[in-house]
């Protein structure tokens, strides 16, 4: 009896040791994969209607419920395949109610799944921005121009906060990024030329460069001249406007800044070849006689300046009285220059003449010149031709009813001077 017990005893212990050796199932856990199956049954009922559901509020702007629904979707798995939209919409309703950590944490969940999504990405560096985490929404910024080295807009959005921060260096390195993309992008290329300006650099050779890789960009040319003109290089600036009046001889805007050019850089008798040829295009312009004027008045050319304040007469439709002004001053700043010594009856003739178109002027509205025609009111006795120099003249000169400018100095002055009704 005893040696049966035994027998029974060490086959069982033998079975036991058995099982225990025998290695476990490679196959998932039966109740693990019922659960599963549950879950996949729920999720083909629930999941349409949740979907649905988030949807319509979301359209009625009805956020609470739209949070609370999508909250339900993303514990239930609803989210699978469609993880950029649930997540994204997730998020953007709880920005109304200005929730902006809770989306945050929504999308930084979302991110978790899709890594490399842009949508999520730009998102979540809204939610920063909003929450005054500017570290941060740089940092998200960063990660989406190397995910798309295209994003211009986002790449601008750097910029911008470099440039508050005075990363200049962070400026050139985006703004040379973005001229990859976009080589016209005039804000990129301004930032850079600031930020090579700002770093030592001369920030003209950002828009020469521009120039000569578009050279049939005629506003190139125009902005790059301008730039010149303002930084005190006309002389620079000569040469690409001419370049650009090759491509577009007609070209208003290259012939004023042209005329401009010339200016500045003191070459006047060109300044005012370059406004003439202008005035041809645009031969209406009255203001652009009367400039036409100033410059030969500046270049002692009075002849000449004389003839542009006339044609500024004849065109002026609005009572002439910068016209007229202008034609005064011609006479004024030729006395300046002509008068003797001791004033003779050229120089009251010419000053006569002054005074009258001031006045002229002065009766249409302009007081632009006040100041010169004060000037020869206060010595009117000393410098304007009156009765007392009129009686001065001969019988004969007196006949003829005017008198003229005859000196070498005032040789171009062809109008005369009437006699006054008083004399």
């Amino acid at each position: 009896m005893k040696n049966i017990i035994l027998r029974i005893l060490l086959l069982s212990f033998g079975i036991a040791l058995f099982t225990m050796c025998v290695p476990p199932s490679d196959g998932p856990d039966p109740a693990v994969l019922a659960e599963e199956r549950r879950l996949d049954s729920l999720r083909q009922v629930r999941c349409p209607r949740l979907l649905s559901s988030a949807a319509e509020y979301y359209k009625n702007r009805d956020w609470k419920s739209t949070v609370r629904v999508y909250n339900e979707v993303v514990e239930l798995g609803c989210d699978r395949g469609d993880e950029e939209n649930v997540y994204l919409f997730y998020a953007i309703a709880y920005e109304p109610m200005g929730h902006f950590d809770s989306s945050e944490y929504v999308l930084i969940k979302g991110l978790q799944k899709l890594p490399d999504n842009l949508p999520l990405r730009k998102r979540l560096a809204y939610a920063y921005e909003k929450q005054g985490k500017i570290d941060q929404m740089i940092s998200e910024w960063e990660k989406i121009i190397v995910l798309d080295s295209t994003d211009v807009e986002t790449m601008m959005n750097l910029i911008d906060v470099y440039k508050d921060r005075e990363n200049w260096d962070d400026v050139i390195l985006i703004a040379r990024q973005v001229l990859e993309v976009d080589p016209a992008n005039e804000e990129s290329i301004s930032a850079l030329a600031t930020g090579i300006k700002k770093t030592g650099g001369d920030p003209m050779d950002t828009y020469i460069k521009q120039v000569d890789d578009y050279p049939d960009n005629v506003s190139y040319k125009i902005n790059l001249a301008q730039r010149l003109i303002d930084a005190g290089r006309a002389a620079e600036a000569v040469n690409y406007i001419r370049d650009g009046l090759i491509i577009e001889p007609d070209s208003k805007p290259l012939h004023r800044l042209l005329g401009e050019a010339y200016y500045n850089d003191n070459q006047l008798d060109e300044a005012s070849k370059a406004y003439e040829k202008l005035f041809n295009l645009d031969p209406r312009d009255v203001q652009l006689a009367i400039t036409i004027s100033e410059i030969n008045v500046l270049d002692n050319e009075y002849a000449k300046a004389i003839r542009w304040a006339d044609k500024a007469i004849s065109i002026e439709t609005n009572n002439g009285g910068n016209a007229y002004g202008q034609k005064g001053n011609v006479y004024y700043k030729s006395f300046g220059a002509c008068r003797s010594t001791a004033i003779n009856t050229n120089d009251r003739i010419v000053a006569a003449l002054a005074l009258k178109y001031f006045k002229m002027a002065a009766d249409n509205g302009t007081r632009k010149f006040y100041v010169n025609q004060k000037w020869l009111e206060d010595n009117y006795k000393d410098v304007i031709f009156r009765k007392q120099e009129w009686f001065m003249l001969t019988p004969e000169q007196q006949r003829k009813g005017y008198v003229e400018a005859t000196s070498e100095c005032y040789d171009w002055i062809e109008e005369k001077l009437m006699k006054d009704g008083s004399w």
